[in-house]
């Protein structure tokens, strides 16, 4: 782990390029609570260490090639299991969506729904509008016992968790007024289509390129950034 130093030199120097006054704003409130910027201790035990343990879960569980094993062999249940099991180390998801997931993924129907749908969002081929919308279908297909499933954190996660270099994760209400402070006009609806989480990745890489003297690894580093902004964890004083 890196911290001090070059690295703090390198978080709290101005940007390469000019970025709007918001956007500097931004960055100087991240910079307030992790002066060393993404490699910050405090940063890496707050807000990446686990995010980045469950990706490496993901990869030792439900890596492609054991994924599409278990598939032909037709373990759904297990790969729901699996699913389940990892984001349940996480903060990601309120304890309501993660009993409803669980209650979703019960049925061989739910099982399958999940397991098919995730490899193919996933592993599968096509263009990632394609995939995506097909992956909301299949959220929107799992059982409902009460709360709802198909919402932005459970569509979303399991993309950041397995695939951090592509996928991010969203929080309505925090990406929303991050997006506010950023001064980026994010395009939002309440339910999850591919016209909102283009938006987002777009807002994810006008971030990137923003932040690009803090050497972001993934979109663990950019989500963190977003949550850091639009958190009532992290308040201005």
């Amino acid at each position: 782990m890196v911290t001090g130093g070059t690295a703090g030199a390198k978080a709290r120097s101005k940007p390469h390029k000019v970025v709007s006054a918001d956007a500097q704003r931004c960055r100087r409130k991240f910079l307030k609570f992790f002066p060393d910027g993404f490699r910050d201790e405090t940063y890496v035990a707050w807000e990446r260490g686990y995010k980045w343990e469950a990706h490496e879960r993901w990869n030792e569980l439900l890596g492609q090639a054991s994924f599409r094993s278990m598939l032909r062999e037709g373990a759904h249940t297990e790969i729901a299991a699996r699913t389940v099991r990892i984001e349940s180390r996480t903060n990601l998801l309120f304890s309501f969506e993660k009993m409803a997931l669980r209650d979703a993924v019960k049925s061989p129907l739910g099982a399958r729904l999940i397991a098919d749908g995730l490899y193919e969002f996933l592993y599968g081929v096509g263009s990632l509008e394609s995939k995506f919308g097909h992956w909301c279908e299949a959220v929107a297909a799992l059982p409902r016992k009460q709360t709802r499933v198909l919402t932005w954190t459970v569509v979303t996660v399991f993309g950041f968790i397995a695939q951090p270099d592509t996928h991010i994760f969203l929080k309505p209400n925090v990406t929303r007024a991050a997006a506010r402070e950023y001064g980026f006009d994010f395009t939002y609806q309440s339910r999850p289509q591919w016209e909102t989480y283009s938006s987002l990745l777009k807002f994810s890489d006008a971030v990137r390129r923003d932040l690009r003297d803090f050497r972001p690894r993934d979109m663990i580093d950019i989500q963190s950034f977003i949550w850091v902004q639009g958190s009532d964890e992290y308040p201005v004083e």
